[in-house]
């Protein structure tokens, strides 16, 4: 969830082996003896997904053999080294599982492109297994899901291997007017790996980190607001925010329904959409996904020409936050221009800053609702039941869980009252009404548009515990109140901190905005692994 859209005006900022064992003493970022210097090279460093299939292929590499490498490369530089905490917990049964993927390639052959592939899970998917799912929070620490989430059995089907679960913006960004993204009670401060001191954005910090540090060969994060494609711009990768109801929200710890998605963030839109395919479904537990039109195989729409003949609209109204990133998104609308796309300048999204009280008024209601029926049906070793126990819980541990930040969200969101409230139903029409009809679609209509263009946000900001979060800008929020795909790319760098360019457009629109994305990302490859400095002085 992001917290950035509410900061205008004044208003309300929103939105194993454990590795658990740095407090919130621990919490700011913290130098090691080795944190000034990069890693020792790694032999998978940006090895993509169909690479690391042929070399297993070849017999050049094993399930194993690759899960052995990421396991010591998270050992390495993530709990010592740079110290980038973007692992909370590793699955103890890693290896176990890629050695049946092993035996299975020889006996059967494989399942598909992600046989034997390592990947992380954002903290707040349900895993059955030897992890734990806890949103980042010590009420949660030792809770064990009933059941896998959804996705997660489609992954598990498609035979990749679950390494861990990634550290994560405590309750996914929603507990605190002034939090730090990145920081949960149970894991500490996420760091960015291109420059320590910054902040790796919220709130799948971790999964946006152990993709851009290889840590892992692809991961999965969620998004309510901001939340996957915030992360990856700050950390140079590829981040799709689907179409809500493309994959199951069952099994995940919610914000909030209406906006509620998880989506895939690795280092290439090929990764990401190997990922993306693995994990849709019809699941009988989420009726949003009924309806859904999902392609199973993404890679078959990627085109490196797909940028020729396409409309392409500028959103102008997300620019203007910063001269340097500007400088940049001129630079990538040329590259479009030059590859075949119809450039139409502006295509502005005219209800933005419209509907910024209604989607937290929204999510407040939702959020009291949709938690209290996930923590209703957790094992009942869990004593956390409500939010009302979870508020409780936070007094109770205020040392360890409230050390920076408090909880307004949380109490605002415990005020509410009953989704049948008409403050609610209106807030709900509202925002529908001025993001997809009156917003993105307007835009699309009006100049028979493909996608929609604009900067995903500025450069990382320095990591501040005491204040929070300084947002300069974003553009996630229509695509994100709406329901619709966004997609972002890297797009280049600032004082070398990378920067995303984010293309939307409407529901189930993927295979045109990954097609046009995989197109960008072909004729620019800005992405570069990170050299883990200190600082930028």
């Amino acid at each position: 969830m992001k917290r950035r859209t509410f900061l205008k005006g004044g208003a309300l900022a929103v939105a194993g082996t454990a590795f658990g064992s740095c407090g919130p003493g621990d919490g700011g970022p913290r130098e090691s003896r080795s944190a000034s210097a990069a890693p020792a090279d790694f032999e998978l460093n940006e090895v993509g997904i169909p690479e690391l299939q042929r070399r297993m292929e070849e017999g050049r590499e094993s399930a194993r053999s690759i899960c052995e490498r990421y396991l010591e490369r998270v050992d390495a530089i993530d709990r010592s080294g740079p110290t980038l905490r973007a692992v909370i917990e590793v699955n103890p049964e890693a290896l176990e599982i890629a050695d049946r993927l092993d035996a299975e390639r020889i006996e059967r052959g494989t399942r598909g492109p992600l046989h034997g592939i390592p990947i992380i899970l954002k903290d707040n998917i349900d895993t059955a297994d030897r992890m734990h799912t806890s949103a980042g929070s010590l009420a949660l620490a030792n809770s064990v899901a009933p059941r896998d989430a959804f996705i997660v059995e489609r992954l598990r089907e498609a035979g990749a291997v679950l390494l861990g679960k990634a550290n994560l913006s405590e309750w996914a960004n929603f507990r605190s007017t002034r939090s730090s993204s990145g920081w949960s009670g149970r894991g500490g401060q996420v760091r960015n790996p291109y420059i320590l001191d910054r902040n790796p954005c919220g709130s799948s910090s971790g999964s946006g980190v152990a993709v851009a540090a290889n840590l892992c060969a692809a991961a999965v994060g969620t998004e309510t607001d901001g939340s996957v494609v915030c992360p990856s711009t700050a950390n140079g990768i590829v981040g799709i925010k689907p179409t809500l109801g493309l994959l199951s929200r069952s099994g995940i710890i919610p914000i909030a329904h209406s906006q509620d998605t998880a989506g895939p963030m690795a280092r290439t839109v090929e990764d990401a959409a190997i990922l993306l395919g693995a994990m849709v479904g019809v699941d009988a537990r989420d009726e949003a996904t009924q309806g859904q039109k999902a392609h199973r195989d993404y890679t078959a729409i990627l085109d490196a020409d797909g940028l020729r003949g396409a409309r392409v609209g500028v959103a102008r109204n997300y620019f203007g936050f910063h001269s340097e990133v500007d400088r940049l998104m001129e630079d990538a609308i040329g590259v479009m221009r030059d590859a075949g796309a119809v450039i139409v300048d502006p295509a502005n999204i005219t209800t933005e800053g419209q509907f910024d009280d209604t989607e937290y008024e929204v999510l407040l209601y939702e959020f009291k609702a949709d938690l209290n029926a996930y923590l209703s049906g957790l094992s009942p070793e869990v004593a956390t039941r409500t939010l009302a126990d979870l508020i409780a819980f936070n007094e109770s541990r205020a040392a360890e869980e409230m050390p920076y930040f408090g909880q307004e969200i949380f109490i605002a969101a415990q005020g509410k009252g009953p989704l049948t409230e008409q403050a609610y139903v209106d807030a709900l029409k509202k925002n529908r009404r001025l993001t997809r009809d009156q917003g993105i679609d307007a835009a699309l209509r009006k100049d028979r548009l493909d996608v929609i263009v604009a900067p995903t946000g500025g450069p990382a900001w320095t990591t501040d515990l005491v204040n929070g979060d300084h947002f300069l800008g974003s553009s996630s929020s229509p695509a994100a109140v709406a329901g619709y795909p966004n997609v972002t790319v890297p797009a280049g760098f600032v004082h070398g901190l990378p920067v995303g360019i984010s293309f939307f457009s409407t529901a189930y629109s993927e295979p045109t905005v990954i097609k046009i994305a995989y197109a960008f990302e072909q004729a620019t490859k800005y992405r570069k692994a990170p050299e883990f400095k200190p600082s930028l002085a």
